[in-house]
C-alpha cells in the first residue's frame, strides 16, 4: 500500500476540496468586490477527465472525502456526471458539495442519484433585502427552495453556511438560531475571513462569534456542547430540543489548523495546501503520471506550514498577492 499522506506536523490528510470553476451566479461582498473578478478561460479550467485522474491518484494515497465548490458549482455543465465519476471511484467514501443553493432545487434529485450524499448551503441572511444586499441580486426564494430541496432529497446532513458581518446580518442570530429548532438543518456561524485585497473594509465587519453565544444567552437558549467527529473545525452546539445543531466555526479569533485534513484543488489546476497561504503546486504538468502526481500530493504536505497568522487584531499578509476566496473555493 501506498504511504498515506502526513505532513511534518503529523496531520494525516484524507480530504480533497476541488474548485470546478471560477464562476458564480452571485458576487457575495466577502467572496469579490463590487467589480467582480477576471474569469479564467475556459482552456485553463481543468476537465472532467482531469479531475477524475487527480481523484483517482490522490484515493491511492488515502483521500477518503471529496468536495465539490466553485465559485458556484452547480453552474457548470455536467457536474452530475463527474460526481457520479467520483463515487465510483475505489476508496472515495463521502461526496459533499458547497453551494450557494440557487440552482439546488431543480438539480437536487439528479445530484442524489448521481451519488452527491449531502450539501452545505451558503445563506448570510434570511431578510430578502439584506440576502439581496450581501449577494449582489440574489433571490433568497430560489436559495429556500434550494434547501427544502436538499431536505427532500436527503442530501443530509444539510449544512447552512453563515459569514457574520457587523452591521449586516448580526441581529439575525436569533432566526438563524430558532432555524435549528423548527428544520433539521446545521447552522454554522462562520468568522469572516480577510482573504483577497478587496478585503480591506474586513476590519469594519469583523465579529467574534463570542456573539453568537451571548445573543443565545441573553433568549434564554443554552447552546449545549455536543461531541465533535473527526477533524472538522467547528465547535458543535444543540439547542434543548432542536432537530439540527448550532456550529461556530472560527478561523481567525480561534484557529483550527492543528487538525487541517485537507488540500485543495483550483479550477485551473493548482494544488493549495491552505485556504490562506499562497504556495500553489501546478498539476498538469504531472497529470499523465500516476506516481509523480502522488509525489506531487507530498510536495504540497512539504511546504504546508504549520498555521495561518489572521487575528482579530491584524491581518499582516492582506497585502501580500493571493486568490481570492472565489478562486480557491472555501
Amino acid at each position: 500500500m501506498m504511504k498515506l499522506l502526513e505532513d511534518r506536523y503529523g496531520r494525516r490528510h484524507d480530504y480533497l476540496r476541488i474548485s470546478v470553476t471560477d464562476r458564480c451566479n452571485l458576487r457575495c461582498v466577502y467572496c469579490m468586490g463590487p467589480e467582480g473578478v477576471k474569469l479564467l478561460e475556459h482552456r485553463q479550467i481543468l476537465s472532467y477527465e482531469e479531475i477524475l485522474k487527480i481523484v483517482r491518484a490522490a484515493a491511492e494515497v488515502g483521500v477518503k472525502k471529496i468536495r465539490i465548490t466553485g465559485g458556484e458549482p452547480l453552474v457548470r455543465k455536467g457536474i452530475e456526471y463527474l460526481i457520479k465519476k467520483i463515487a465510483e471511484t475505489p476508496g472515495i467514501e463521502d461526496i459533499a458539495m458547497t453551494t450557494n443553493g440557487l440552482l439546488l432545487e431543480e438539480k437536487a434529485l439528479a445530484l442524489k442519484e448521481a451519488g452527491l450524499k449531502r450539501v452545505n448551503v451558503s445563506l448570510d441572511s434570511l431578510k430578502p433585502e439584506t440576502y439581496s444586499q450581501v449577494t449582489r441580486g440574489g433571490d433568497l426564494n430560489k436559495a429556500l427552495a434550494g434547501i427544502k430541496a436538499a431536505l427532500h432529497y436527503r442530501l443530509t446532513p444539510v449544512k447552512i453556511n453563515v459569514v457574520l458581518m457587523k452591521g449586516i446580518n448580526d441581529e439575525e442570530i436569533d432566526d438563524f438560531l430558532r432555524l435549528t429548532l423548527e428544520y433539521p438543518l446545521h447552522v454554522r456561524f462562520i468568522e469572516y475571513m480577510p482573504i483577497d485585497a478587496h478585503d480591506i473594509a474586513w476590519e469594519g465587519k469583523y465579529l467574534s462569534l463570542q456573539a453568537v453565544k451571548e445573543r443565545a444567552s441573553t433568549l434564554g437558549l443554552p447552546l449545549e456542547s455536543i461531541e465533535v467527529r473527526g477533524c472538522g473545525p467547528a465547535e458543535m452546539f444543540k439547542l434543548p430540543g432542536a432537530l439540527g445543531s448550532v456550529g461556530l466555526i472560527h478561523p481567525v479569533s480561534k484557529h483550527f489548523c492543528f487538525s487541517c485534513n485537507r488540500l485543495r484543488l483550483t479550477a485551473d489546476g493548482y494544488l493549495k495546501p491552505c485556504l490562506y497561504w499562497q504556495e500553489e503546486l501546478p498539476v498538469r504538468p504531472v497529470l499523465n503520471d500516476k506516481e509523480a502526481l502522488q509525489e506531487l500530493f507530498r510536495k504540497a504536505l512539504d511546504v504546508k506550514r504549520q498555521q495561518h497568522t489572521m487575528s482579530p487584531q491584524r491581518n499582516r499578509d492582506l497585502e501580500e498577492d493571493r486568490r481570492g476566496m472565489s478562486k480557491v473555493g472555501g
